[in-house]
């Protein structure tokens, strides 16, 4: 998501935990995990919740590490660790990922979000409401005063990614595509998760205008309502090679194509540890359920594992699909 360098793809990953050789179970035994505990809330709690029940219910060892989109994938591609990242957005990395499968480096474990995840370009509901004329990008691009540039008003902004997100990269992309600068517009450096959130809180307080980048399912969008600009049709072809890519010179406009949104573990990882992998292919969960625990998690200012422990404790019958009887009277106990 985000330069177009990736030198630091790397610093979101512990250097013991790079360094360190993968741990693998005896036979039938689960033995040492490591899976990367995303920095955007869905995939924090997902791997709080793998923790949970991998370590109580199959007797696993789990390490959680910190991870990104781009660091973590590089990790496991190049590095064979971690073991697993929960929640992966192909559409950041799908000609690479492609590749990984196809020569045997890695293995796509299940379509957690099996909804599948939505992005794109967004605008405040009441914004829409106020002007119905605006309904696609090229809309948008023409009222610059309606999306203030937070540094410069007289300009409009476009909100970006944090570093280490694809969308930083396909955002960027896409402002050149537009030639949204010409426009009048500059791209708004959002520094981190918090800060993309908090800039559209901050829009929605002052009753402001907002135009960016963001994802469904989350509690942001669940607590501030948005509507998604259309963007016209996807073109795969360059959303693959180009869109998408860190070294696309000539961009063109494009649309968000609806994200397949895997669980992605290493090669080895999956033939030595089985009694993980049978867990992971079955766990799976609704944009919808997704949505509600997400909003708990910003009401309560909730931690991944507070947020984990609530939907073990609030969506059993989600759970409790995924797992034996005997495996989730294991998990149920210890909660």
């Amino acid at each position: 998501m985000k330069k177009s360098t990736l030198a630091s793809l790397f610093l979101a990953l512990p250097l013991s935990v790079l360094a360190a050789p993968a741990a693998f179970a005896a036979d039938g035994e689960c033995g040492s995990v490591t899976e990367a505990e995303m920095n955007w809330a869905s995939a924090g709690v997902a791997a709080w919740v793998d923790k949970i029940i991998l370590e109580n219910g199959y007797g696993c060892d789990v390490t959680l590490v910190t991870g990104d989109t781009m660091p973590t994938f590089t990790s496991m591609d190049e590095k064979g660790e971690p073991d697993i990242a929960p929640e992966l957005w192909v559409n950041a990395v799908k000609l690479s990922l492609d590749k990984a499968v196809s020569e045997g480096r890695l293995v796509i474990a299940a379509n957690i979000l099996k909804d599948g995840g939505v992005e794109g370009w967004w605008i405040p509901k009441y914004i829409a409401e106020e002007h119905p004329d605006i309904k696609t990008v090229e809309d948008a691009l023409k009222h610059p005063d309606l999306f203030p540039d937070p540094e410069d008003p007289s300009k409009g902004g476009i909100y970006n990614c944090p570093a280490g997100w694809n969308c930083q990269i396909s955002t960027a992309n896409l402002y050149r595509a537009y030639d949204a600068k010409a426009k009048g517009f500059e791209l708004v450096d959002t520094g981190s998760a918090a800060g993309l959130d908090g800039s559209i809180a901050n829009a929605y307080e002052r009753k402001q205008g907002w135009l960016g980048y963001y994802w469904a399912p989350t509690a942001i969008l669940g607590k501030y309502p948005m509507v998604r600009l259309d963007a016209g049709p996807n073109n795969k072809e360059n959303w693959d090679t180009c869109t998408s890519q860190p070294d696309c010179a000539n961009p063109v406009p494009n649309s968000y194509p609806t994200s397949d949104v895997y669980t992605v573990v290493t090669k080895a990882f999956s033939e030595k540890n089985p009694i993980a992998m049978g867990y992971l292919k079955k766990r799976e969960w609704s944009n919808e359920i997704v949505g509600k625990f997400l909003a708990w998690q910003s009401d309560n200012q909730g931690t991944n594992e507070d947020t984990a422990y609530h939907f073990l404790e609030t969506y059993p019958d989600v759970w409790k699909a995924w797992l034996s009887p005997e495996v989730a009277k294991k998990v149920e106990d210890a909660l």
